[in-house]
């Protein structure tokens, strides 16, 4: 079965498939080098060989991807004679206006394309060509470009419960947080659905001991809770040591959304 792109919005969870993958995608990176500059402008001078230059740190990541909609193809989730409205929900990730209390912040995402591609982004350019219009205008087909941003991944929430360390509270009041968080742990743990890693076992070097399962912990996190990024939060509830070697056929807890954040 082929996989298809996937954009996994950040703030609802909602998820926008394409009906058919790119037959290309376009990786540019830019390094974080910027031209000196002064009060006066740009920093300059008759003898050098190359403009002073500024290091910023970071830079920027961009991808380019072409998709095509046609109202033809089988699978959308939208019935529609107007391919406009298959390409709708694309466009609106352009959009800053319609999102309060952003700051003009175009909506986050996740790009994600099966096992290779799982990319924090946010579009800075779109472009459509509109094809087969009807006899009475309308379009039945468009080739859509886009230009992603790759984005800081949402910090990741600390392990833990939020209490606060035992410093200077004494070892009795640190026993009665320990026995609390442990409490609400079980608690959780009770309400936790169970999960059995699938996929087929790789072998493992002598080191990694007698193999691992290809399933991995962002695939389940993305199952369950429709957010690859809270993978590191599901190795800790479980205990795992090495989140990068499951073992097939072992359970997982998937504990509420809301109970993910216990620690270990």
């Amino acid at each position: 079965m082929v996989e298809r792109v996937a954009f996994l919005l950040e703030d609802t969870g909602e998820q926008l498939r394409c009906l058919l993958n790119p037959e290309s995608l376009v990786v540019r990176r830019r390094a974080g080098i910027a031209p000196r500059e002064s009060a006066g402008g740009l920093v300059s001078g008759a003898e050098l060989a190359d403009n002073p230059l500024l290091f910023t740190g970071g830079g920027s990541t961009e991808l380019d991807l072409d998709l095509l909609f046609d109202v033809s193809l089988a699978g959308s989730s939208i019935p529609s004679d107007d391919v406009r409205n298959l390409t709708a929900p694309i466009w609106d990730l352009a959009e800053n206006t319609r999102r309060p209390r952003t700051y003009g912040q175009p909506p986050k995402f996740r790009f994600v394309w099966g096992k290779s591609w799982n990319v924090p982004a946010v579009v800075i350019a779109i472009a459509e060509r509109l094809e087969h219009f009807t006899p009475g205008g309308v379009p039945t087909r468009s080739w859509l470009r886009m230009r992603l941003a790759r984005v800081a991944d949402s910090p990741a929430r600390e392990l833990g419960t939020g209490v606060p360390g035992p410093e200077g509270v004494g070892a009795a009041r640190a026993d009665s947080l320990t026995e609390l968080v442990s409490e609400v742990r079980d608690q959780a743990s009770q309400r936790a659905a169970i999960h059995e890693v699938r996929g087929a076992a790789v072998v493992a070097s002598d080191e990694e001991g007698p193999g691992s399962c290809d399933e991995r912990l962002d695939q389940v996190a993305y199952l369950a809770y429709g957010d690859p990024g809270l993978w590191r939060l599901l190795a800790g509830f479980n205990e795992i040591a090495n989140p990068f070697h499951l073992r097939c056929g072992s359970l997982l807890q998937i504990p509420r959304l809301s109970d993910l954040r216990l620690g270990q």
